[in-house]
């Protein structure tokens, strides 16, 4: 087969098909138009650019449909290429988007982020979190004081990740009826709380993040995190920065779900390379938000 036919079958196979005949099948919940999250036990794989691209948000792999072959089944190029030109007359069931958002111009992140209000009063992003999410004032107020919270289109929240400098890289985007990542921004870190709090607990959403702080009372001496449901190479980077210091603790507070024990062993391998306190604190619901709600705010 020569370039041009493996272009051609590049172009013709989607991941989906790949992932749909590998037993996988799709979480409408967790899934946007531009990241469709598809699960299989504990694995994950999000397919991005309508079903032509692919990363796992528990490690760093990522690619085509070539790769994705080659990363499920663990074989080499060749193998992959038969294994998808053998799909190549497969048609979807899933509910996947066949048309993305119109293209725009993309600015640069950090001007896109100061062009956005902070949170206030009355606003529908103030009413989706203080209502619908039931997070308290004072802890909104305090976020807002550390610029982490802007309003987004359709009273959705940015939530800011941010560098071990302190630069906003990108946002967690949650409203009512949306959720995503930053278009164009990177997933580093979500901060809340005390910037050089030794004790460190990890969660996977801002908003689970700002939860976990309101139940603990904004414990003195901890920073509140948030992945962003992934995991890059900068966000270890940053957490191995956070864990420097020989008595820093890790509380891995992720999702009490398959994937929120898969992000825990990873933080707790993290921890046993560092030689550095660990602890496993699992919310008595899915994630904190919902111990929020369930306990009134």
């Amino acid at each position: 087969m020569d370039r041009k036919e493996i272009e051609e079958l590049r172009e013709r196979v989607s991941c989906v098909a790949v992932l749909e005949t590998a037993g996988f099948a799709i979480d409408a919940k967790e899934s946007t138009r531009r990241a469709v999250k598809y699960r299989r036990a504990s694995e994950i794989v999000i397919l991005t650019h309508e079903g032509q691209g692919w990363f796992d948000p528990l490690g760093d792999a990522k690619g085509d449909v070539f790769a994705l072959v080659s990363h499920l089944e663990s074989v080499g190029f060749p193998q992959a290429l038969e294994h998808v030109a053998s799909l190549s007359g497969f048609r979807s069931a899933s509910p996947v988007w066949q048309t993305g958002p119109k293209k725009v111009a993309i600015v640069p992140v950090f001007q896109r982020w100061l062009a956005r209000s902070s949170p206030a009063p009355a606003s529908g992003v103030w009413r989706y979190l203080k209502r619908d999410r039931c997070l308290p004032v004072d802890i909104l107020r305090q976020a807002i004081r550390q610029n982490l919270l802007r309003e987004g289109p359709s009273d959705s929240m940015w939530a800011a990740h941010t560098d071990d400098t302190g630069t906003v890289t990108g946002w967690e985007e949650r409203g009512p009826d949306w959720r995503g990542f930053s278009s164009g921004g990177t997933k580093v870190l979500f901060r809340f709380g005390a910037a050089a709090g030794l004790r460190i607990c990890v969660t996977e959403a801002a908003i689970d993040a700002l939860s976990l702080a309101a139940i603990e009372g904004l414990r003195d001496g901890t920073i509140y995190l948030s992945t962003g449901g992934g995991w890059s190479p900068n966000t270890e980077t940053s957490l191995r920065h956070l864990l420097r210091q020989p008595s820093a603790q890790l509380i891995a507070a992720t999702d009490a779900n398959s994937q929120g024990e898969t992000f825990a062993d990873r933080l707790r391998a993290l921890t046993d390379e560092l030689d550095r306190d660990w602890l496993r604190l699992r919310p008595t619901a899915d994630d904190w938000n919902e111990v929020l709600k369930q306990r009134g705010g």
